[in-house]
């Protein structure tokens, strides 16, 4: 099994089994949708999309699996870190890499790595392109705006 099969398996297993399914549906557009994302956000500039992906699998398990969203960021990256160390997937270097990026997510106001930007990134596009109709909030618009750009798209 390849190494985000592996963790999608691992996330699916604590997924399934919320009991609230209006969470549980949030739960995989969400972490999916970032995923896909940052895969395609990673491969146009060059970064790692296979640990992309991962990361955004990630980015908000926490919040999910321990139903706390409060400093979920902060919190979210050692909880990953101990998934992944607990699964055996990645390199001390590329867990470093992508609890990094989920450590840094929520700040979308300032410039991390160019990695910690894909997932940033990710995370904003999924937000506003979930509902097209609904203006992004405050603090994504500028990202949005410049990810309009990048991608070509209008409206």
């Amino acid at each position: 099994m390849n190494r985000i099969e592996k963790l999608r398996e691992h996330i699916d297993s604590i997924l399934l089994v919320m009991t609230d399914t209006e969470d549980r549906r949030c739960a995989y557009l969400h972490l999916y949708s970032v995923s896909i994302l940052a895969a395609m956000i990673a491969m146009k500039r060059g970064e790692n999309a296979e640990l992309a992906t991962m990361a955004g699998m990630l980015h908000d398990f926490y919040t999910y699996a321990k139903s706390d969203s409060k400093d979920h960021a902060h919190k979210g990256s050692p909880f990953s870190k101990e998934v992944l160390n607990d699964l055996g997937i990645t390199t001390d270097e590329e867990t470093d890499l992508i609890c990094n990026a989920i450590y840094n997510h929520s700040d979308k106001g300032t410039i991390g790595s160019s990695f910690d930007e894909v997932l940033k990134d990710a995370d904003v596009l999924q937000h506003c392109l979930y509902n097209v109709t609904e203006p992004p909030m405050a603090h994504e618009i500028k990202r949005f705006e410049k990810l309009k750009k990048e991608f070509g798209l209008s409206q």
